[in-house]
C-alpha cells in the first residue's frame, strides 16, 4: 500500500512538472479566431508566413502548389510567394543554413507544418497558443536576441514582426499570497508605435494563425463537411431501419 501511495505522489509530481514546463505558470492563452474557411484570411496568412517565417522555419510537408486550395492561382504563387525555390511543386524549405541557425539560436528552428496541432495543451488549442505567443513579445535587453515572450519565457526566437507591432513592455502588479510575493501581469505599455494599430496587428496575426491551422490539415474543412453529411445520412438511415424493423415484425407475436 505504501508503495502505491508513493507511486501516485511521484506521478502527480511528474504531471505538475510537465504542466509548468509547458507553460503552466505563464499567462492565460487568448482565444484564436478560427477562420480556416476564410480564403482572404488564409491568403494574407500565407503571405505573412512566406515573407517573415519561411526565412528560418521550414514547412517541409507542405508544397507551394497546395496553396491553390486557398484560391491562389499557380501564376500568383510563382509571382508572389516563391522566394526559396523556382518550382511551384517544391516543398516549403527555409532559406537559412541549418548550421548557421544552430550557431545563432542554439538550436535549429522547428518545422511549422503541424505546429498548430502539436502545441495544444491545458491552456487551449495549438492555435490559441500561437495567437498568444506571437502577440506577447517584449523588449528585453538581458536576452541575446533582445526580446522575450510572456507565453514562452526566454525563447530563443527574436520578434520578427516588431516593426508592425512596435516595442512594448509588460506591466506587472505585485500581489502577496500565503506569504509569497508574485508578479501578476496587468497589461502593456507601448514604448514605440508600430506600422500597424494594435487591432490591425491582431488581425494579421489571426490570419497567420489561421494559415498555420489550415497548413496542419488542409483537408479539415472538407472532412467536417463530409462528416456532417455522414451523420445526417446515418440519422435518416436509422429512422428508416427502425420503421422497416417495426413493419417486418408487426405480425409476429
Amino acid at each position: 500500500m505504501k508503495k502505491i501511495i508513493l507511486t501516485l505522489i511521484a506521478a502527480v509530481g511528474l504531471v505538475t512538472g510537465a504542466a509548468h514546463a509547458a507553460g503552466g505558470d505563464t499567462i492565460a492563452w487568448d482565444k484564436a479566431p478560427n477562420k480556416t474557411n476564410d480564403l482572404a484570411s488564409l491568403q494574407n496568412g500565407a503571405k505573412i508566413f512566406v515573407n517573415y517565417c519561411l526565412n528560418c522555419h521550414s514547412a517541409a510537408f507542405m508544397r507551394f502548389n497546395r496553396l491553390r486550395d486557398i484560391g491562389l492561382t499557380e501564376q500568383q504563387i510563382k509571382d508572389n510567394l516563391l522566394f526559396t525555390t523556382d518550382k511551384v511543386g517544391e516543398t516549403m524549405k527555409a532559406s537559412i543554413d541549418p548550421k548557421q541557425a544552430k550557431e545563432w539560436f542554439g538550436a535549429n528552428p522547428p518545422d511549422l507544418t503541424v505546429i498548430a496541432r502539436s502545441r495544444a495543451g491545458h491552456g487551449g488549442t495549438g492555435a490559441d497558443y500561437l495567437y498568444t505567443f506571437l502577440r506577447t513579445f517584449y523588449r528585453d535587453d538581458t536576452k541575446a536576441t533582445g526580446w522575450n515572450n510572456l507565453a514562452f519565457p526566454s525563447v530563443g526566437m527574436p520578434h520578427v514582426l516588431w516593426q508592425m507591432q512596435g516595442e512594448r513592455r509588460p506591466v506587472f502588479e505585485e500581489h502577496e499570497s500565503h506569504g509569497h510575493k508574485t508578479q501578476v501581469f496587468k497589461g502593456w505599455e507601448q514604448i514605440t508605435p508600430g506600422t500597424m494599430t494594435p487591432l490591425q496587428f491582431d488581425q494579421n496575426i489571426g490570419d497567420l494563425v489561421n494559415y498555420l491551422q489550415w497548413m496542419g490539415e488542409p483537408a479539415q474543412n472538407i472532412r467536417w463537411r463530409v462528416g456532417v453529411w455522414v451523420l445526417i445520412f446515418l440519422g435518416v438511415f436509422t429512422v428508416i431501419a427502425w420503421r422497416l424493423n417495426a413493419a417486418f415484425w408487426k405480425d409476429v407475436k
